[in-house]
């Protein structure tokens, strides 16, 4: 019919079902609580780990390809499995973002820990502390874990939900599965440990790479979706840059702005201090209940992110069949 524009691709099709289906099952049931395929991930990398480990920067990068290319392998394998039944395939990506994305939990156990330092119950705080942030919980008082927490929401709305969903929107099932694994890859080796330090060098750098597009899109949408947009662009970019983490640092910086709260400052990692430059110093310090504000704004974000991934699905479409009909 004269006017009517091109119809989506399967591609796009089947990734804005699966990911709208996936994102509805993480928000009524929060992770999976037994069997958790990122766990089972974990623990395959380090048994692989085990057997590959020197203090070398080839072992850890061979260790990076097994894990990380082993399991966008998988993907691409179920993905062609499945590719016969459009059903199948919403399915499995269905399965895949619920597996991979942890906005909900993320929000629980940030507002279980909100909820302990509103009621004073600092040290109910201190031992859930670990469930969500890598710091040491006893050497934070109440205001400390509370901006822990805030930093946590705003970096994990990145790795846990907006870059899959990008990468899920790139490349499909492989996208999704192969973003997790090297994010989880970076969270078990990228650190600065002695034992790390040379073997974790790949998975940090492929993490950072990786993360990349995703941390942007995060802190457009965090100013987009907050209450301060000049604050949260104007915090982007005048901070991102001090953060020693390059994707890190535009979403915290975007979140201080927009949430109008100061983050960074001195934190502890494995009995070693950090002294982090401070993020949209013009805010306030954070209180209690800005952790309730921050989950709130990740899941504008998480709600955002997944109609851009969408949009950008269909204008690459739209691009795609204008070729077509030039050619």
């Amino acid at each position: 019919m004269p006017g009517r524009g091109p119809r989506p691709s399967r591609h796009t099709t089947v990734f804005a079902s699966g990911a709208a289906v996936g994102l509805a099952v993480d928000l009524l049931l929060g992770d999976p609580r037994r069997g958790h395929p990122v766990a089972a991930f974990g623990r395959a990398a380090a048994a692989v780990e085990r057997r590959l480990w020197r203090d070398h920067r080839g072992r850890g990068a061979l260790h990076t390809a097994l894990c990380a290319g082993g399991t966008v392998a998988l993907g691409a394998l179920a993905a062609r499995t499945v590719r016969g039944s459009r059903a199948a395939s919403v399915a499995l990506t269905a399965a895949s973002v619920w597996a991979v994305v942890g906005g909900t939990t993320l929000g629980r156990e940030a507002r279980a820990i909100g909820g302990a330092l509103e009621a004073g119950d600092l040290e109910v705080a201190r031992e859930r502390m670990p469930h969500l942030v890598g710091r040491d919980p006893q050497a934070l008082d109440g205001p400390a874990m509370a901006r822990a927490v805030v930093e946590s929401v705003a970096e994990n709305t990145s790795d846990a939900v907006v870059g899959a969903l990008f990468w899920g929107a790139v490349a499909g099932v492989p996208g999704l599965l192969g973003f997790r694994a090297v994010n989880t890859l970076d969270a078990m080796v990228g650190h600065r440990s002695p034992r790390h330090r040379r073997f974790g060098w790949a998975s940090a750098r492929l993490d950072d790479l990786a993360g990349w597009p995703g941390a942007r899109l995060t802190a457009a949408l965090a100013a987009a979706a907050g209450g301060n947009p000049r604050g949260a662009v104007r915090a982007w970019r005048e901070d991102a840059g001090k953060h020693p983490s390059p994707n890190a640092g535009p979403v915290e910086a975007s979140f201080a702005g927009a949430l109008g709260v100061r983050l960074g400052g001195t934190l502890s990692y494995g009995g070693r201090v950090e002294h982090r430059p401070v993020l949209n110093g013009a805010g306030r310090a954070v209180e209690v209940t800005d952790i309730d504000r921050a989950v709130r704004l990740s899941r504008r974000v998480t709600g955002l992110t997944l109609a851009v991934c969408v949009g950008g699905r269909l204008i690459a479409d739209a691009v795609s069949a204008r070729k077509r009909r030039s050619a």
